[in-house]
Order: structure tokens, then sequence, then C-alpha cells
């Protein structure tokens, strides 16, 4: 969270605090001084994806070729310049900033509500002024960073922490983020994505010694100072106090500054004035209304220390050596193999979400662009919640004895006032011939534990009796496809028009540059369409966690979303299905898509109707383009119209998007397949 107030103060208050640098010339110097070690710069991703973030859409679900290549251009450019990135994501929320992320929820709800009401206004996007990170943006800016080959580290407690740590002990050239906690620890320079200009390598390093100058104080005062400004562990309500006393003695007194820049002043001021000893902490202790936790204080300091620090605040000897707070002995899972795994698969993002679970059973997930008037739609934390349930069954080996343990949910959405986790109870899915053990998920081998574990990964969405037409196509059509049937089964408002943009979108897509993606122009938004594309993208988090929980049935890459889904394309298949347009347009005119079209079509609709759901045609008026001209089209593509979708399905796997033969030996590999192909015109 950093120190509020802070990072304006140093850009407004103190102009030699902030340094332009150019990093070519800082790694150059770099190799000179230190010839065996390459130029190394620490990024706190999570600080970072909003200004990485530059496609010109941003509401649709998510231009993610587009962000892909953007992300690809970043590393590239450093990459010429001989400079090393190591990116770090905050792998878990703390508890003791519980609240703080709570606050941040509701905010990000109340700008959520405001962008739905200006998009069915204005049948548009908005300025940049009203930007809303797409849904899950940092979940897959990970994957995507570590597809690009580059070293990430997904945490084990709060990122600033590890980036700082990981800094100081490398040696590295700086650390590229934007949080004013980099001000405060005692670490390698820290240098400022808001100010990067990409294209000279050019940037603002905010000097932590020209800032102890400006505010009277040495390098040792700033853990104190911060502490005493409010940070993750000391409120700021308990400092209102001892702020009001810092202005009353402080010296500055400039009418021009806001309250916030005179408390920080003043506060800095009144401990220039004391001696660097444990003595005057707890001194403070003693003045501040800390009630029966004495000691908060004292944490606030020695948060800032970095391993093997000290600091004459606390007492000789004490050091910070934070680790996990929660050990292994005190975790849900007690196989200290696989607890083991699933940490260094977490670590080096390999996972996603599983050692959370494993550790602690604690999963939190954040908004999404939902939008909370529409009734129809449940939010997505509850359409998945029963893919979770499996999920979570499998990983705590639910039902094989004793207790089950129970999973703490933070999710948000609409009716949830976030007051305490939901508390989930793990269900087992219907896998044949019962669930197997992590074991044997993660570490058998051989053919016979490939089909266990691609079965138990569709058990989780209730489709384990398809397992043979999913194995047919290729692993990400079979993916999308899995979570396009989940979707259409638990959501009962969604249509034919619904699944018609879905089928086409995975078909368009494929072969699309990020180029061509970028220059589709989109003359309205809906924001039923936006709403419906968080909830896909939402759907892949929930792929990934059972691909994880599974033993990695399909590769991660086949389940990422620019391999499978793209905003603006969505939005274009998505109206032009709810007006009515033909199969031909819907398909961009091309052929070879048509059978595939029909049949993915066909099998989604047999496996909902086997459940008892008929997916029903439901156009949504003619608001888009309302007095387009009828052309004549290929007779080919022309459908007689149904009020519901009968499904061919004789036929139904003639056609299909047919899976890549797979690898010899790699775990994503599968059994021989049938060969599948398209009928003869």
């Amino acid at each position: 969270m950093g120190v509020r107030g802070l990072q304006g103060f140093v850009s407004r208050v103190c102009p030699d605090v902030c340094k332009t640098v150019d990093l070519r010339e800082m790694a150059e110097k770099h190799r000179v001084d230190h010839p065996d070690f390459p130029p190394v710069i620490v990024v706190d991703a999570m600080s970072c994806v909003r200004y990485w973030y530059t496609p010109e859409f941003w509401v649709c679900g998510g231009q993610w070729r587009e962000y892909l290549a953007i992300l690809e251009d970043f590393v590239n450019v450093f990459t010429a310049a001989g400079i090393k990135l190591v990116f770090y994501f905050d792998g878990v929320v703390e508890e003791k900033k519980r609240e703080e992320w709570i606050k941040r929820r509701w905010n990000n709800t109340k700008e959520i509500a405001r962008l739905f009401q200006f998009i069915k206004t204005h049948r548009k996007q908005p300025g940049r002024e009203m930007f809303v990170l797409p849904s899950a943006l940092p979940t897959f800016t990970r994957y995507a960073l570590k597809s690009l080959g580059q070293k990430t580290v997904c945490t084990l407690q709060e990122a600033d922490f590890e980036v700082a740590a990981y800094g100081l002990q490398h040696n590295c050239i700086g650390i590229l983020g934007q949080d004013s906690d980099y001000l405060i620890y005692n670490t390698c320079p820290y240098f400022s994505i808001e100010n990067l200009r990409l294209d000279r390598l050019v940037t603002v390093m905010y000097s932590r010694e020209e800032l102890c100058n400006v505010l009277g104080i040495s390098l040792t005062h700033l853990p104190l100072f911060a502490a005493l400004l409010g940070n993750d562990v000391v409120p700021e309500s308990l400092l209102e106090g001892f702020w009001h006393k810092c202005l009353a003695t402080s010296p500055h007194k400039n009418n021009s500054y806001n309250r916030r820049t005179k408390i920080l002043l003043g506060v800095a001021n009144y401990i220039s004035k004391i001696p660097c000893s444990y003595s005057s902490l707890k001194h403070l202790e003693d003045m501040l209304p800390l009630g029966s936790d004495k000691t908060l204080l004292y944490r606030g300091v020695k948060s800032y220390l970095l391993p093997g620090q000290q600091s004459p605040w606390i007492p000789p000897n004490v050091t910070n050596c934070q680790t996990l707070s929660l050990q292994q002995q005190s975790a849900i899972c007690q196989d200290k193999e696989i607890f083991q795994l699933a940490k260094e698969q977490h670590i080096q993002s390999e996972n996603y979400s599983v050692f959370n679970i494993l550790s602690n059973g604690v999963i939190e997930c954040s908004n999404s662009l939902e939008d909370d008037c529409d009734t129809e739609i449940p939010g997505q934390s509850l359409i998945y919640r029963p893919a979770r349930q499996h999920i979570y069954s499998v990983l705590l080996e639910s039902g094989k004895g004793g207790a089950y343990p129970l999973v703490k949910e933070w999710f948000v959405y609409c009716g949830n006032p976030l007051k305490q986790p939901e508390l989930i109870q793990p269900v087992q899915p219907s896998v044949p011939g019962g669930t197997p053990n992590l074991k044997t998920l993660w570490l058998a081998k051989g053919p016979d534990v490939e089909k266990q574990r691609y079965s138990t990964f569709l058990a989780c969405f209730h489709l384990q009796d398809e397992m043979e037409e999913f194995q047919a196509l290729e692993a990400p059509v079979a993916g999308f496809c899995c979570l396009l049937t989940y979707l259409m089964m638990q959501v009962s408002s969604l249509s034919l028009e619904d699944l018609n943009a879905f089928v086409a979108l995975i078909l368009c897509l494929k072969g699309k540059s990020a180029a061509q993606l970028a220059g589709l122009q989109l003359a309205e938004v809906d924001s039923r369409a936006v709403h419906l594309g968080a909830v896909l993208v939402r759907g892949l988090t929930t792929l990934l966690m059972a691909n994880s929980a599974c033993g990695f049935p399909f590769r991660m890459d086949d389940l990422m979303p620019w391999t499978v889904f793209d905003g603006k394309l969505f939005q274009e298949k998505y109206q032009q299905s709810h007006r009515g347009c033909s199969v031909e347009e819907l398909l961009e005119g091309n052929e070879s898509l048509y059978t595939p079209f029909q049949n993915l079509k066909s099998f989604i609709c047999k496996v909902c109707m086997a459940k008892k759901r008929v997916i029903q045609s439901r156009p949504r008026g003619n608001g888009f383009n309302a007095g387009r001209e009828q052309r004549d089209f290929n007779p080919r593509f022309q459908q007689p119209r149904r009020s519901h979708f009968v499904s061919p399905y004789h036929n139904q796997m003639r056609g299909f998007v047919q899976r890549n033969p797979p690898s010899q030996g790699g775990r994503s590999g599968h059994p021989d397949r049938r060969r599948f192909h398209l009928p003869p015109r």
C-alpha cells in the first residue's frame, strides 16, 4: 500500500528527490564495476500492470494478443540494452492488509457501477479517466511474461518486501515500480514505471538520500517515519493525536501546503529531535493509544528491515527474517512432498491458487467488470463456485475419511458484504473409478494416469461423460468448449445467440494477429457483452485452477486468453449474432469454418440437453445498425431459423477442430485420438 501521500509529496515538494536517469548508462556502469554480474532490474509487476496495459480498448474483456505484444516489446527493449528483468507478483493477501483490500474492493465496485452506467447511456467505452483493469489482468500478466521466457516470481508474502530483499541481495541496479514503500526500504535504487520512457530507457529515480536531506532526518529514521505516518501495521486512526502534537511544534507553517504535507514535515521534524534508540521507540509507544497491542509501532518499524539488517529503533541482534507465516506443520496439507511441490510451483508461477488452498485454505478474487444491475447473469463467483468446490475436493482429498476442511473464500460479487470470508464445503466430483489422490495426479506417469488427469479435470465441470469428444479437439478449443458448456449449463439466461457468438469467436480468432485485432473497429459497445466477456475471462482462471489441481492435463499456455479470447472480436460476434446476421457474416465468409461451427455448437447443445438444459433463441432486439440492408449470401451458409437448437448429433464429430498429435512423454500428451476430417463438399 505504501505511505499515503508520500509519493505525491516527493513529486510536488521535493523536486531534487526526483532525478532523471538513463538506464542504459546505469547498466553500462554496473558492467564496468561488476564484470561478472549482468545488470538486473527487479520489477514490482503489480504496480506496473496499469502502465503496461495500453491497448485502446479495455472494457470488452481484454485485448489479450495486443497486450502480449506490448509486453514482448517491453521485454525486448531491456534485453537489447543487456538488462535482465525479474518480475515479482503478489502471491497472497496478508491478513494484516485484509481491511485495506476490502476497502479497495468497495471502491472498485463503485467505479465499475459508474462504468456500466456510462456504457448503457452512451453505448461506447469511456475515456481513460474511468479506466478499470480488465478482469484477471495481473494473473494473466504473470503467465504472459513467463511465456516470454522471463523469470517471474509469485510471492509467499507481501510482494514489496520480497522485491526489496531481492534487489538488495542480488545487487540489482534498481527496482522498477510505483510504490512509496521503496523510498523507505534500505535497498537498491527505486525507478518509476510511471515516468519510464521506453523508447529512450529514461525514467525518474527517487533518491532516499535527498528525501532525508529535505526532511532533516537520516536513512535510519525512515522506517520510524513511515510507521508514524501509518502503514500496513500501524493504522492511521491511532496516530491523529500524535500528528496534532507534531503540527503544533513544527516550524513548517507554509499555508500553501495541504494538511498531509504538513503532517509529513511535522513528523519528520519531531523524530529528528529524539535519540535513535529503542528507549525512544518505547516512549513513543507510550504516547500512542495502541490499546492492548503495545508492539504495533515496533512491528511497524521492523517490517521495513530486510534480512540481515538491524536498526537502532529495535533491540540489538533482532533482525527481520520474514518467512511464510504459515509453515508446513500448520498447513492444511500435511503431505510434505505434495506441499513442497505446490510451494515450488507457486513461487515459479507454474500453478494457480493451489498453494494458497493447501497452505491455509484461503482464496480471494478481486472485482470483475460485472453489471450488478443485470440480475439475469449471476456473479461470476457464484457461477464457478460448484466447479471450485470440486477442485477443493480434489486438492483436499475430501470424503476419504476425516472431516471435510472448509475453504475460506473472499470473492467480490453483488450481495456479498465482505465482512468475513464465506466458508465453502468441498464437494467430490463424479470421477469414473473415484477421484485419484494428489500423489497419483501430480507424480505418477503413464497413459492411464494421463486419462485420470483429464477425466478428473472434466469432472470438475460436470463433463466427465464427454471425455472422448473433448480429447478429439485441439487443446485450446477443448478447454474453451469445456468452459463454454459449463457456462451454458450454469446460466439459464444464456441464449442460442450467445452460444453462436462464443463459438464464432474461438473459430475466427485463430490466425488473427495482434495488429489485425487492434485494427478492428466497433461502432458501439454493448454492456451485456462487456459483462459476458468478464465472466468468460474469469472462467479461464477457474480452468487454470482445475488444471493445476489435476496435474496439468492441459498445457497452461493452451488456456490463456490470448489463445482463445479477444474482447473486441467477441463484441463484434455478439452484436452480429443478436441482430440476426447470417452464419456467413458471423464466420467472416470463411466456408472452412462452417462445419466446425455447426459441430461444436451441436456438441455443446447435445451435452446441455442431456442435462435437461435446452438452449433457447433469444435475440436481444435490433439496437445494432437497425437499418442494415439484407444481401445475398452463399446458400451453403443458409440455416432455417429455430426457436431452439435441435442437435444434428448423428454427424457431430466430423469437421471438429482436431487437436495436434500428442507429444511423446509430455505431461500434456494423450493417447492416440480418432482422426476427423471435413466432409466432402
